[in-house]
């Protein structure tokens, strides 16, 4: 096993723990997950931008205070090693909806930590259809 292979496993983990932890309200597991010292940044749905771990923190605690978890589960998880950083790019299966999500990990201190999480509603399939090829920018 490679050490890309095994940091590609040991982020997916942490990825699902990430899950976990927001499924099951558990703001304890969910702060343990996000970096300390690097930047930290988060877009939930219709939020603006979130910056900083004191603000970032801030709103999960106020995510996970709520009285019953939520359905939430990721789907097609995809792992994308950058060195030092690793991307993971997933749909969040949650009753009515499915959102695009991005989780970005980076090394601090040894581990794994969060330093960004991006989540926002996909299209309905039949509203999708094939992406045509286009610029962006």
């Amino acid at each position: 096993m490679t050490a890309q292979t095994t940091d590609g496993d040991a982020v997916l983990a942490l990825n699902q723990a990430f899950y976990r932890a927001f499924a099951s309200l558990d703001f304890a597991a969910m702060d343990a997950l996000w970096a300390r010292h690097l930047p930290v940044a988060c877009l939930h749905p219709g939020w603006t931008l979130l910056m900083g771990r004191e603000t970032v923190m801030d709103s999960w605690r106020a995510l996970l205070a709520g009285p019953q978890p939520p359905s939430i589960h990721p789907r097609n998880e995809q792992v994308v090693m950058l060195g030092d950083t690793a991307l993971v790019l997933c749909e969040e299966v949650m009753p009515g909806t499915v959102c695009a999500a991005s989780n970005l990990f980076a090394r601090e201190e040894g581990g794994w930590r969060l330093v960004h999480h991006q989540a926002g509603p996909l299209a309905p399939a039949a509203e999708r259809g094939p992406t045509p090829a286009r610029r962006l920018h």
